[in-house]
């Protein structure tokens, strides 16, 4: 089941899967539509000579300029598409391109037109004229030129969407609602019942007892899905524990360790011959991480624009700034929820220690590549003081708190260090002095 909802998720992601939908219906339609002319009242259609009245040749003649024009444009769209790819990917990050493929627009633009094409082959095969038996299908010859009409306003908007999506702000928004939607629909995501402070400890001291048994690898690539209910089943079965090596995001090598396995009072479980197959079913590995079950994916493709914007070649502050504020809100919508923890229980027992991300590692995945990257910007420093306000407002873990705090400490560190003049300080200062009190 793991396996396929990544191949559903990889098919959903690429370029081909809606335009070949979107073809076989088109052929579909011009069967259906052929297949209907028998029905048709001819003589009702006499009264319209502008739109059925084409003869033989007439009709062979609109649909061959038709499927001509629209293969035509479909090879531009997607010369268009690849030269978009290419600039979104040079100038931002090549992180984001995944998110041109999904996006739906695209995807049916380019399937219209193909669609069309096929359509108008489909019933040219079907007109005969003079010795061969005269049969023209009026409605199916009809449609086609209502089609050809319709491409024209469609190949208006694929310009004015691809004009809008490679805009900066439009990039680094779409990237952020990804993530907003990873963010409200995996946290709280757990394994089975979060384990109490109680029991967290109590695992803690048996941890040093345990015996441990590595489950190794049988594949390279990131860790894009793991199949929880089949890990609490696993960890049930054998009566111990499974301890995760790698996270979602993680980076797993062939034959390295996948995960390790023990049972309770240090007594080894009864490992089945067929385990390490077992369990790396129930690990997805794709050749770069996803967002599905991923949520510091969708930090790292804005912190990486964020990076890009920054560097000597392009110094695009204006879009750092957009950047850091969308992390800004990000972190906002992560702080006032619960994160759940590496222990989880079943039966009243930990079966599963999984790899989780904290709070603050989150905060720091998000600003310190960023502020590493801003030397002596008052600009960027500024906004990154900003933007930990907005999430203080939501944070009320001291933990959380806690987090923040140093974040903020170490761009007024950052700041001190690399401006040049005593007014930037000095605005540094200022605004890390409005942030005390949210973080007090």
């Amino acid at each position: 089941m793991n396996r396929l909802r990544a191949l559903w998720q990889n098919v959903n992601a690429s370029l081909w899967f809606v335009p070949t939908l979107m073809v076989a219906g088109a052929i579909l339609l011009a069967f259906g539509l052929v297949l209907a002319e028998p029905l048709l009242n001819h003589e009702r259609l006499q009264d319209f000579p502008l739109l059925f009245g084409a003869g033989a040749d007439g009709a062979r003649g609109m649909l061959t300029a038709i499927a001509g024009s629209m293969i035509t444009v479909a090879g531009l769209i997607f010369s268009l598409t690849l030269s978009t790819l290419a600039q979104v990917s040079s100038q931002y990050t090549s992180r984001v391109l995944r998110n041109f493929m999904r996006d739906r627009a695209n995807q049916v633009v380019l399937g219209f037109f193909v669609s069309i094409f096929a359509y108008c082959l489909i019933v040219l095969r079907t007109i005969r004229g003079g010795d061969e038996g005269r049969f023209i299908p009026s409605l199916a010859v009809g449609m086609g030129l209502v089609l050809a009409l319709l491409s024209i306003g469609v190949l208006i908007f694929f310009i004015h969407h691809m004009a809008s999506a490679i805009q900066a702000a439009t990039i680094v928004r779409n990237a952020t609602e990804e993530t907003e939607a990873a963010i409200a629909r995996l946290f709280p995501d757990e394994l089975g019942e979060e384990a109490s402070v109680v029991e967290a400890e109590e695992w803690l001291r048996q941890a040093g007892q345990l015996t441990w048994q590595p489950v190794f690898s049988t594949a390279t690539g990131y860790v894009q899905n793991i199949d929880e209910d089949g890990l609490l089943a696993v960890a049930r079965g054998l009566q111990g524990v499974v301890r995760l090596e790698h996270g979602i995001g993680g980076f797993v090598a062939r034959r390295a360790l996948l995960l390790s396995v023990a049972g309770y009072a240090g007594n080894p479980p009864a490992l089945p011959a067929d385990l390490t197959d077992q369990m790396n079913a129930l690990f997805s590995l794709g050749s770069q991480r996803t967002i599905e079950q991923d949520a510091g994916f969708g930090l790292r493709q804005i912190v990486d624009i964020a990076l890009k914007a920054l560097s000597p070649g392009i110094n695009d502050t204006t879009t750092a700034i957009i950047c850091i504020d969308h992390l800004g809100a990000l972190l906002a919508q992560l702080a006032d929820r619960r994160l759940a923890g590496p222990l989880r229980t079943d039966e009243d027992r930990v079966r599963v220690v999984a790899v989780r991300p904290s709070f603050g590692q989150l905060v720091a995945s998000a600003f310190d590549q960023v502020r590493s990257s801003a030397d002596g910007n008052v600009g960027v420093y500024l906004r990154l003081l900003t933007a930990l306000a907005t999430v203080a407002q939501h944070a009320q873990a001291p933990a959380r708190r806690q987090a923040l705090w140093q974040q903020a400490e170490l761009v007024e560190e950052a700041a001190q260090r690399t401006l040049s003049t005593p007014y930037e300080r000095e605005q540094v200062r200022e605004r890390l002095a409005q942030l005390l009190p949210r973080l007090a």
